[in-house]
């Protein structure tokens, strides 16, 4: 069983900076698997956010954090961070982080497939 270990979240004002992460622990290909997050404001969609696949391969954005977000994994401590700049108050949210054996297009897969955080809320202000 894989469990996953969110921190970070908090709130910030528009045009701040922070940065989530997540830590991986249990039984799952170490070498290879996809992490990343998804969030989800009130009244809305759980939506992706970035994904990330460990080993130094590729990784995937919503082009509403395109040139913004960063994410990142440190192979060594199975723990990947998301550095989330010029936040705006659309990024609000509570944001999963979620591990899989792959990166999926498809919501449904990742809920199927992947395991998740608790959930760390996000809140920016103006």
């Amino acid at each position: 069983q894989v469990q996953l270990a969110e921190s970070g979240g908090g709130s910030v004002e528009v045009d701040g900076s922070l940065r989530l992460s997540c830590t991986v622990s249990g039984k799952f290909n170490v070498d290879f698997y996809c992490m990343g997050w998804f969030r989800q404001a009130p009244g809305k969609e759980r939506e992706a956010v970035a994904h990330i696949y460990t080993g130094g391969g590729s990784s995937y954005y919503a082009d509403s954090v395109k040139g913004r977000f960063t994410i990142s994994h440190d192979d060594a401590k199975n723990t990947a961070y998301l550095q989330m700049n010029s936040l705006k108050s659309e990024d609000s949210a509570v944001y999963y982080c979620v591990a899989a054996p792959r990166y999926y297009q498809d919501y449904d897969r990742w809920v199927r497939f992947g395991s998740w955080g608790q959930g760390t809320q996000v809140t920016v202000s103006s």
